[in-house]
């Protein structure tokens, strides 16, 4: 099977039904060109890797020795010095300065960063009465959200939201510029630190160096920005097309969050990822797993897996899914990023509350063995006058304290 072809991206629920019958819970597929690795879409088989780091390590330093560098997955799967390419030792001192950096994040402050991101871009299209949502809204917003959270200055985010953007466009010299627009702010912050993520990553007790700081902040712009993008497109297109959805929530008995674990459950935004690769081969389910060769979790088919407790395919809010992973590589970033999502769209359906779908405009999705990615998605609206625009007033995080 391959991950990267546009038939896989078109439909991959019916890839993964197939999948499961064809070869149970342990699938061989090509992530890339020449590129195999073992694809996991049983729900036990993918806890048992995940809570097992001895016998499945993330650290790819043997699998680079042998693999295909000019691959597109190269990036994604080579070694770096963060928290999701590393074992050991290293993981933990890794993993131990990002959720501190991350822990010391106020939620409301999130919110306003939203509001804040989201009024400046909604503000850019509403007089239009049409806009493309990931590319005008949900990416820029994301990442501009984790720039200033991270204490990246407006005009160094700019270049670091428009060289990621290039990335994801396959300019091959965009990943320098980036990362040395990093190396930058993290050498200012040795003089200069604020009460900011990246500051708290310079000051760690772990005692990140200026390459480690780099690595550790290139993961919270880019594994973690593009899934976060992914999720409040998904959620959206799901809320305008899904009948099923809008009666509930006309009915008052649905929110913004319960379509956000719906998409996580049922159609997540980074269905194949939390690699490791084992030292030895391994048996998993009977099926031996070659050594240093990449084992992807497929969240998405774990999520679907009929013999696991996530699989309820007619109710709301099953948070037993995967999406988030688990073990010692499991996101630590979701309360962020769930803060992020649910405000963006609460503040695009609240400016814009006769959002619908362009018609004529089907939503096409981004081929890639790890994302499901919309490539564009084109929505309609009442044009409304910039100064009639009023964003609503912040309001208190479901589930907070009065």
């Amino acid at each position: 099977m391959e991950l990267f072809s546009r038939a896989f991206a078109a439909d991959p629920h019916s890839a993964y039904r197939h999948m499961r019958e064809q070869f149970g819970p342990v699938v061989p597929v090509w992530l890339a060109p020449q590129v195999p690795g073992t694809l996991v879409v049983g729900y036990r088989e993918a806890l048992a890797v995940l809570h097992d780091p001895e016998r499945f390590p993330a650290d790819p330093s043997r699998w680079e020795r042998t693999a295909q560098r000019d691959s597109e997955v190269y990036p994604v799967l080579a070694p770096r010095q963060n928290a999701l390419r590393s074992a050991g030792p290293a993981h933990a001192r890794f993993r131990e300065a990002i959720t501190a950096s991350l822990a010391g994040v106020d939620l409301y402050s999130v919110e306003r960063a939203v509001d804040r991101a989201a009024e400046a871009l909604i503000h850019r299209f509403c007089q239009r009465g049409s806009a493309e949502l990931r590319g005008e809204y949900a990416f820029p917003l994301t990442v501009r959200v984790m720039c200033e959270l991270l204490g990246i200055e407006s005009e160094v985010a700019e270049q670091v939201w428009l060289e990621m953007a290039r990335m994801l466009d396959g300019d091959g010299q965009a990943g320098a510029r980036f990362g040395a627009a990093l190396y930058a702010v993290a050498r200012d912050k040795r003089t200069r630190p604020g009460l900011d993520m990246m500051s708290r990553l310079v000051e760690h007790p772990a005692g990140l160096n200026d390459a480690e700081v780099v690595d550790q902040t290139a993961l919270l712009l880019g594994p973690g920005t593009e899934p976060t993008c992914n999720l409040i497109t998904n959620t959206v297109l799901m809320m305008l097309s899904d009948e099923r959805f809008a009666a509930g929530l006309l009915g008052g008995g649905l929110s913004i969050r319960d379509a956000i674990e719906e998409v996580l459950a049922k159609d997540t935004p980074l269905p194949n990822f939390c690699i490791s690769y084992p030292r030895q081969p391994r048996q998993l389910a009977g099926v031996w797993l070659p050594a240093d060769e990449p084992v992807v979790i497929s969240m998405a088919a774990c999520n679907s897996d009929p013999a696991a407790a996530a699989h309820d395919p007619d109710g709301w809010g099953n948070r037993a899914h995967l999406s988030w992973g688990a073990g010692p590589h499991a996101c630590p970033a979701q309360a962020v990023a769930g803060v992020i999502v649910a405000r963006a769209i609460e503040q695009l359906l609240d400016a814009l509350p006769e959002l619908e779908l362009a018609p004529g405009h089907a939503p096409s999705w981004r081929p890639g063995p790890f994302h499901r990615a919309i490539a564009e998605l084109q929505v309609r609206f009442p044009a409304t006058d910039i100064g009639e625009l009023a964003m609503p007033p912040l309001r208190p995080r479901e589930g907070a304290a009065r």
